[in-house]
C-alpha cells in the first residue's frame, strides 16, 4: 500500500518518521482482510501519541474523511466493515462451542432473515446434513423459536425458492446404499424433461422435481446424476440453469467440491455476508469430512486449504480455523 502524509510532522527526526511511517503500513494491513491482527493492533495503537495517530488518519483515505471542521473522522461504512472483522474470531468461537443442532438452527435462522441473498445456506444446512442431524437441528429450531423451520422458511420465503426450500427442509432421507437402478434412470430422464419444458412453469417450482430432490436417498441421486451425465453427455448441476438447483445437486452429489467453491468465493469476497460462509464451512465441517474438503482444496488450487487460510485471514481467527482444520486433518 502507498501511503502519503499530508501533515508535516514538526521536528520529527527521519528515523523517527520512517517508524511511523512503518507503523501505518503494519496498521493498515492488521485492520484489512478477513479477521483482525489483534496483537499489532494493541502494540502500535498502545503507544502512539496524539500526532502519530493524526498522521494515521491522514494517511488512510479509505478509512477515515476529512471533515468540513478540519479533522478526520471514520467512514461509517468502514466502522461497520471493521466491527464484524472484530466479530468474526468471537462468532467463530461460540459457533464452535454449540451442541450441532443449535448451530444449524441457529444458522438456519440467520440465513432466513438475511432473505434471498442467503437462501444457498439453507440448502446448504438441508443437503449436507445426515437425516438424524437435520431432524436434530428442526427440533432445536423449534425449541429456540417457537416455531418449526419448515413454518418459518414458509412463512417469510416469498420467491420461487419456497416449494423446494421447504422441502428440502422437511426431508428425512433413507441413507442406505440400495438403488433402484431403473427409476434412477427413468428420473434422470424426468429431469430432462422438465429441464426442457420451457418458460411456462420455472422448473424451480416444478413438482415432480422438488419430489426427486428433496425425497431421494443421496445414493439415489448420484446414481441419477451418473445416468444424467450418460445419457445426456452433461452433469445435472451443469445443465440446470437455476441456481438453487445447481446448489442442491453440488450438496447432494459433490459436498467437498461445494465446499471447496464456498471457501474459495468467501476468502476473495469483500460482501461481510459472502465472507461469512469461512466461519461457517470450517467449524460445522470440522469433525466431519474436513480432510477430504482439504484434499479437495488442493486437488482444485494446488495449494493447501491452510496455506490459504494463512495468507487471507489475521490474529486469532486466524489461528482458531487453522485449529480446526488441523483436527479435522
Amino acid at each position: 500500500m502507498v501511503l502519503s502524509f499530508v501533515r508535516e510532522l514538526g521536528s520529527q527526526s527521519g528515523a523517527s518518521m520512517a517508524r511511523i511511517n512503518h507503523e501505518v503500513e503494519a496498521l493498515s494491513s492488521a485492520l484489512s482482510g478477513h479477521g483482525i491482527d489483534e496483537k499489532s493492533v494493541i502494540s502500535i495503537l498502545g503507544k502512539w501519541e496524539p500526532k502519530e495517530s493524526e498522521a494515521f488518519r491522514e494517511a488512510m483515505p479509505h478509512f477515515f474523511i476529512k471533515d468540513e471542521r478540519d479533522f478526520h473522522k471514520w467512514d461509517d461504512h468502514c466502522v461497520r466493515l471493521l466491527k464484524h472483522e472484530f466479530m468474526r474470531f468471537k462468532n467463530a468461537v461460540v459457533l464452535r462451542a454449540m451442541h450441532a443442532w443449535e448451530r444449524t438452527a441457529r444458522l438456519a435462522k440467520e440465513a432466513l432473515l438475511k432473505g434471498q441473498r442467503a437462501y444457498g445456506a439453507l440448502i446448504e444446512i438441508a443437503c449436507t446434513r445426515s437425516a438424524d442431524q437435520l431432524l436434530g437441528a428442526r427440533r432445536a429450531y423449534h425449541s429456540l423459536f417457537d416455531h418449526s423451520l419448515e413454518e418459518e422458511i414458509a412463512t417469510h420465503v416469498h420467491t420461487h425458492e419456497r416449494k423446494l426450500l421447504v422441502a428440502l427442509a422437511s426431508a428425512y432421507r433413507h441413507e442406505g446404499p440400495k438403488v433402484r437402478d431403473e427409476i434412477a434412470k427413468s428420473e434422470a430422464q424426468a429431469l430432462h424433461v422438465k429441464k426442457n419444458n420451457g418458460p411456462h412453469k420455472p422448473i424451480i417450482e416444478d413438482d415432480e422435481v422438488i419430489r426427486i430432490l428433496s425425497t431421494r436417498s443421496k445414493a439415489h441421486i448420484l446414481a441419477i446424476y451418473k445416468h444424467y451425465h450418460e445419457m445426456f453427455g452433461k452433469y445435472l448441476d451443469e445443465d440446470l440453469e437455476d441456481p438453487r438447483l445447481k446448489e442442491t445437486v453440488q450438496c447432494l452429489c459433490a459436498p467437498q467440491t461445494y465446499f471447496c467453491k464456498a471457501l474459495d468465493t468467501a476468502m476473495r469476497a469483500e460482501d461481510k455476508n459472502i465472507k461469512k460462509a469461512l466461519t461457517r464451512v470450517i467449524v460445522t465441517r470440522a469433525d466431519i469430512d474436513m480432510n477430504k474438503i482439504t484434499q479437495e482444496y488442493h486437488k482444485h488450487h494446488g495449494v493447501s486449504l491452510s496455506q490459504k487460510i494463512a495468507e487471507v485471514t489475521k490474529g486469532n481467527y486466524k489461528d482458531f480455523l487453522l485449529a480446526l482444520i488441523a483436527r479435522g486433518e
